[in-house]
């Protein structure tokens, strides 16, 4: 696999550059070639494996995007073992949780972190992790910054040993079905599930549909903004574009750092031909206003693209019209964790095919998707909703959840036998195209951040005071949705807004800041089903005040608390609005 992505690129072209790192100390580019990152690698795998790392060992990652972060991946890789990177914006809570299920030999990180000007402290949140992981022999610490961090005995400064490494490797010959990596996402329940992606089919995929959705040409800079923490960061950051000898932008910073302006600017001196972002920063930046874009140069770009959430009319026309000049495709891509890479966008597609607005459209080759019922029966014909399945499988499909082959067939297998059901629904057009409508199961989108309601549920759960909770997604400006929560407290508790503050504090430091709840509301009881299960669609109905339109109440055990619930949103909506 490396090979494909570094040794015949440098057998070529090995001065091309493979990776352009924009820092997040603005106007800080680090070009690096292709032979570069073949001797990085190289010297970061001699160096795992004098510590013993071996084929089939899982290696974590925790690091912030850059050529090393990169170059960790791919070394994991050269010598067969297994790489599971968490997003760095993860609590040490998160970051255990991680290690534990996967059984992580090792860490790769920084001694610390820099976004948005701000310094993170990754040395001391993996040491907190790892206190309560038998499993890690060795923490590589690589500097980031020039602070000194507290170096224990099972840490091992990286760039040092680096520097006494060969820089030949020869990679470990692996079956194509052998596993590449984990990556971990929410599901409807609580525990975070690793989703194994192997080697072949997987850079298959991600190469073929970097090519064809973003018409990728030689010679063009290839601009994902992810981290290298999520899935697109994966696909779109690292095997794709390296695996098609691209040069892929590393963005390091926020899109607000150290101004509105800051991916404009780098889009402009870094010449991108393809931008590929998130919805959430745009709806971001479009309250800003256009002069942060128009006072940059964006006449590099051709392709822009979006991916994470659906992206609504509103961003999808200002990232169209106002960044792309209404000159750059501009293409809403479909995918998940699950499938390794990109299965509905606009493109590819005959030439000059139209593409209809914050729609993802037409399917990739090789990609069939339908629509069931809610019996399990296809749907057929146009201008009809139903849960998006996928009919046949396609080379980027994960294989397993990690340690739990079960929980993989029943999440995607079992809903409707045959087909691979995606959770998400989705409206078929007159014209046959696909629209994703949205989860369909309690699975919430925070700023692209895929979080299982219940997983903020359990966090709040260990509060002593707070005996039951129920979180729900609501539609919000910004980030797409939030979270908000319900919670009972017990009877005594006479101090709520403690209480409040202190669940918001176990949420971050349990999951991460961005899992926090936007609102928190008090309630005497939460309304369940005779059977004991929470109602949460009353709850959504509440919150998006559509409760003239309640439904179907005769499964409650005690219908009056629907009103109760509704006077509680009514007096705490006037409080926030007072």
């Amino acid at each position: 696999l490396t090979v494909n992505c570094l040794d015949r690129h440098v057998e070529k072209s090995p001065n091309r550059v493979a990776l352009i790192w924009e820092r997040d100390e603005p106007g800080t580019a680090v070009h690096v070639t292709y032979r570069e990152l073949l001797d990085l690698t190289c010297r970061l795998a001699n160096t795992l494996k004098k510590y013993g790392i071996q084929k089939g060992d899982k290696v974590a990652i925790y690091m912030s995007v850059s050529p090393l972060s990169v170059a960790a991946m791919l070394a994991c890789a050269r010598i067969g073992a297994v790489h599971t990177v968490v997003f760095a914006g993860f609590s040490a809570e998160s970051l255990a949780g991680r290690i534990m299920d996967s059984g992580c030999k090792a860490v790769i990180t920084y001694n610390q972190g820099i976004r948005g000007g701000r310094i993170i402290e990754l040395k001391t949140t993996v040491d907190e992790a790892v206190k309560n992981c038998p499993s890690i022999k060795h923490v590589f610490v690589a500097q980031r910054t020039d602070n000194k961090v507290q170096m224990g005995d099972r840490d091992i400064p990286l760039e040092e040993e680096m520097a006494k490494a060969a820089s030949v490797c020869t990679p470990e010959s692996m079956d194509s079905e052998d596993m590449l990596f984990m990556l971990y996402t929410s599901g409807s329940t609580g525990k975070p599930k690793g989703i194994v992606h192997t080697q072949a089919g997987y850079l298959l995929y991600a190469a073929v549909t970097h090519k064809y959705v973003f018409d990728y040409q030689q010679g063009d800079v290839f601009g994902c903004v992810a981290d290298i923490g999520w899935i697109t960061g994966h696909s779109y950051v690292v095997y794709g574009p390296l695996c098609n000898g691209a040069t892929s932008v590393l963005f390091e910073s926020t899109p607000v750092y150290p101004d509105p302006g800051r991916y404009w600017e780098v889009v402009q001196r870094l010449k991108i031909n393809q931008f590929y972002g998130a919805p959430t920063a745009i709806r971001l930046l479009l309250n800003y206003g256009e002069e942060w874009v128009k006072k940059y140069d964006r006449s590099s770009l051709k392709t822009l693209g979006s991916v994470g959430e659906p992206i609504n009319n509103e961003a999808w026309q200002w990232f169209y019209q106002v960044v792309g000049e209404g000159r750059c495709t501009l293409v809403d891509t479909w995918w998940q964790t699950e499938t390794g890479g990109i299965c509905i966008a606009p493109r590819p597609s005959e030439e000059k095919a139209e593409v209809v607005p914050a729609m993802a459209m037409r399917p990739f080759f090789g990609i069939v998707p339908v629509l069931m019922d809610e019996n399990g029966k296809v749907i057929e014909g146009n201008d009809v909703s139903g849960a998006l399945c996928i009919a046949q499988p396609w080379p980027g499909m994960a294989k397993t959840i990690y340690g739990d082959h079960q929980r993989f067939v029943d999440a995607y297998f079992k809903a409707y036998p045959g087909y691979y059901f995606t959770g998400d629904g989705a409206y078929r057009t007159k014209k046959g195209y696909y629209q994703i409508t949205g989860r369909m199961d309690d699975v919430i989108n925070i700023s692209g951040h895929r979080l299982g309601t219940a997983e903020i549920e359990d966090a709040m759960a260990d509060h002593p005071e707070v005996p039951e909770t129920a979180v729900i997604g609501y539609p919000h400006k910004i980030k797409g949705e939030g979270a908000f929560a319900f919670v009972v407290l017990k009877e005594q508790t006479t101090h709520t807004d403690r209480v409040k503050e202190e669940l918001k504090t176990i949420v971050a430091s349990k999951i991460a800041k961005y899992a926090v709840p936007d609102h928190i509301l008090v309630v005497k009881r939460l309304p369940k089903t005779r059977s004991g299960k929470i109602m949460r669609r009353l709850l959504r109905k509440v919150v998006t005040e559509q409760s003239n339109n309640m439904g179907d109440v005769t499964t409650l055990d005690d219908p009056s608390v629907v009103k109760e619930i509704l006077d509680a949103y009514q007096k705490y909506k006037e409080k926030n609005s007072s």
